[in-house]
């Protein structure tokens, strides 16, 4: 009894439980979801752990007499897990999770389990129509759903089923999983788990009734730390330990570069009017084509610029002059090793220095050999060798004309924008004459500009060309207007001016904040003000980037590794605008912090498109999901830099205040953030339980956040453990903690599989 109440137990059990996950989820990738979940997620040494967990916490509360001191938030946010453990067992032990798949006019009540197992649903689904919608002229799925006639009881009932949008009939649920190639029959998802539902979402309420309660209770622990704080004390970041930004660029050599390129350079004002035609990319969106050029040049040369034109200048340009660039370096790659097995010249090579003097394709025989293989098999040398060669397909295509999708078709079916290297024959009359001949007159003009310096006659063109599209445009709910918004954030550049602000303003606090510490105060006062303004300044300009994103994607902007981590570097500015009275250091470190992952997002490895969203992700379950789980990386970021501080001042007697007050913030901000990562976990369960119907897979991401849970609620229990404790330890725990977010947030996405792997 003695052991099972003990809080030194309860880190044990803990740390032993997050262990066992950690492993468990690369036992995952060799050996597949199905072993490690009959070796350990279901095995009973497992539910012995767990069950172990709850006595641990039962004996806890009768020994420190809980209940009688009234814990109410601590108990019932605790107690809410012992609920939702027991959701899941219900759910394992009792839930019937099968496939139903239809043909259109089929009828069945055979629902397949296991190849050899077949259950009998008490009644008849009819698949009347399957329907496949994409996105305006592409391939990509937009919405897939299933008009079903349910023969029940002498019935026939009318029912649709489409991603996120459950079917609910006699205690069984229905998804639309997926569908048939030929597009003419369904795969429903089949699930009948009421008791173990009911029970988990209870659970997941009372989650949240004492997160609440938690953050709001003055006997809690966040108030009661809260109050310690010396309302009066200010200090500045460490912001110039991490104060570096701007862009990481190559050495760039340009002197083999044909010098007519930079001779005849289109003229930047009639770039801009190129730049602002409307454009269907390949996967349906429509977007300025100075976000396609952009895409482009990032894309083949990993730059925004390539000496001193912007992506308008170089797209219109090689256009016009495609002989030329086709001998410019415009391909970037790494693998030195390439350049020498392939004799081209090493980092940057020419589209032409891909070929043999007979015209054969240098790369064909090891590219087959690349694509032929598994991604696992594959070496770098492999993978460097398929960049190029997308890069060289690109730049074949752009060459070809066949990328730039700016003629609408005003009877396409599939409401597609066609190249001027496509097959044009489907347009009719006038327009077939327009879109045939327009571009090379265009091109045309652009060449004369270029030699006589006069734009007119090309503004007149581009003109023609603009006045056609909006005349024929055949996309629904497309607006010109929307392409205007996206211009003005493409040339706003949000997230990199309010990276060099946050940066650059953090620093300023830091150097006065710190000589006001040490007693030394020239202007601090006044400079510390106007950082605080410039910083506050920048939030609001980066939220008005964040809007125009939405704006422009016309969803909510959570759904890749970019727009997360913009949205992680504005969570953790708010997060620090909490702690501005209490502590400045706080808001100064959370504005680094914010800094940092606006320079990790614009590094040339992150991809900053704005996409169509895939179906599975049109759900408001997404957006809380994320942003709640964003905010809590923005809290334990803080909570890190927060450590890394005060471990380089904890050695300085004249600071030993600042010390003590942060290590309370610190506590504060990872209490706070353990709320969130929770109830955001969990907000994740609901939406895959409402989506597809189980709300908990043992996924490798959604078993790394709870490992998280674990890392961080073991950290912020240490206290209790007088041996495990100290301030300067604690704040050592927050560093490593943070281990687990970056697995968590990156390492999941490339040294594991799954189905978050696409983040």
């Amino acid at each position: 009894m003695k052991i099972l109440s003990s809080y030194v137990t309860m880190i044990a059990l803990l740390a032993l439980y997050a262990i066992i996950m950690a492993i468990a989820t690369f036992i995952e990738k060799t050996h597949g979801t199905e072993v490690v979940k009959s070796w350990v997620y279901y095995s009973p040494p497992f539910f012995i752990l767990q069950l172990l967990l709850v006595l641990n916490f039962v004996m806890i509360t009768l020994k420190h007499s809980l209940i009688q001191k009234k814990k109410w938030g601590l108990l019932l946010l605790h107690f809410s897990f012992i609920v939702i453990l027991l959701g899941a067992s219900v759910t394992h032990i009792f839930s019937k999770e099968g496939i139903l798949h239809l043909r259109q006019g089929e009828i069945s009540n055979r629902v397949f389990v296991h190849p050899n197992e077949i259950y009998v649903l008490p009644f008849h689904v009819e698949l009347v129509k399957f329907t496949l919608t994409r996105y305006p002229g592409s391939s990509s799925p937009s919405a897939f759903e299933s008009e079903l006639i349910l023969h029940v009881d002498g019935t026939h009932r009318h029912e649709r089923v489409y991603m996120n949008n459950v079917l609910d009939i006699k205690g069984y649920r229905f998804f639309q999983a997926s569908y048939d190639e030929d597009e003419l029959g369904a795969v429903l998802s089949v699930n009948r788990d009421a008791a173990g539902r009911s029970i988990t979402y209870v659970g997941y309420l009372l989650l949240f009734l004492g997160s609440i309660i938690c953050l709001t209770e003055k006997k809690g622990r966040i108030r009661t730390l809260y109050r310690q704080l010396n309302f009066q004390k200010t200090i500045a970041s460490i912001a110039t330990l991490f104060c570096f930004s701007g862009n990481i660029s190559a050495d760039t050599d340009f002197e083999s570069m044909p010098n007519i390129v930079y001779e005849y350079v289109v003229s930047e004002a009639h770039a801009q009017r190129f730049g602002a035609l409307a454009i269907q990319s390949r996967n349906g969106r429509m977007m300025p084509v100075n976000t396609f050029s952009s895409e482009i040049l990032r894309k083949i040369y990993n730059e925004n610029k390539i000496e001193g034109l912007n992506s308008d200048q170089f797209l219109l340009s090689l256009f016009a002059l495609p002989e030329i660039w086709m001998h410019v370096p415009l391909i970037n790659y790494s693998n030195n090793s390439v350049a020498d097995f392939f004799s081209i010249p090493p980092k940057k090579c020419s589209y032409l220095d891909l070929f043999r003097d007979d015209g054969t394709y240098k790369l064909y025989v090891k590219l087959n050999e690349a694509i032929r293989k598994t991604p696992a098999e594959r070496t770098s040398f492999d993978n460097e060798v398929l960049k190029i060669d997308e890069k060289a397909n690109i730049l074949h295509m752009l060459f070809g004309h066949e990328l730039l999708h700016i003629f609408p078709k005003p009877d396409d079916p599939l409401k597609k924008w066609y190249a001027p290297g496509d097959d044009l024959s489907g347009f009719s009359g006038m327009d077939s004459m327009f879109v045939s001949r327009i571009f090379i007159w265009y091109l045309s003009e652009v060449q004369n500009s270029l030699h006589s310096g006069d734009w007119s006659k090309s503004n007149e063109v581009l003109d023609m060309i603009s006045t056609f599209q909006k005349a024929k445009n055949n996309v629904p709910g497309f607006e010109f207007k929307k392409v205007d918004i996206e211009l003005k954030y493409n040339k706003l550049s949000v997230f990199n001016r309010a990276k060099t602000g946050y940066l650059a303003l953090g620093c300023l606090m830091l150097i006065f904040s710190t000589l006001l510490y040490f007693g030394i105060k020239p202007l601090g006062g006044w400079v510390i003000k106007i950082s605080v303004t410039g910083i506050v300044t920048c939030f609001i300009f980066q939220t008005a980037g964040i809007i125009m994103r939405w704006m422009i994607g016309s969803y909510a902007p959570f759904s890749n590794s970019y727009e997360t981590m913009i949205l992680l570097a504005w969570t953790a500015v708010f997060a620090g605008l909490l702690f501005v009275r209490k502590s400045q250091v706080a808001f100064s470190l959370s504005t680094i912090f914010a800094g940092l992952i606006l320079f990790v997002s614009g590094l040339n490895w992150m991809n900053p498109q704005i996409t169509p969203l895939a179906p599975v992700l049109k759900s408001p379950w997404l957006m809380y999901h994320v942003v709640v789980l964003m905010t809590a990386y923005g809290f334990f970021g803080i909570g890190f830099l927060i450590g890394l501080f005060n471990l380089i001042i904890s050695r300085k007697k004249k600071l030993a205040e600042l010390f003590r007050e942060l290590t309370i913030i610190n506590e504060i901000v990872l209490i706070i953030g353990l709320i969130l990562m929770t109830s955001g976990s969990f907000m994740g369960a609901v939406w895959a339980n409402e989506s597809w119907g189980r709300y908990w897979g043992w996924d490798p991401k959604e078993t790394w956040a709870l490992i998280t849970i674990i890392v961080y609620a073991i950290v912020t229990h240490a206290h209790l453990v007088r041996k495990l404790y100290s301030q300067l330890l604690f704040n050592l725990y927050a560093i490593l903690a943070f281990a687990s977010v970056l697995m968590t947030y990156f390492g999941v996405n490339y040294f594991l599989s799954g189905m978050h792997s696409y983040g």
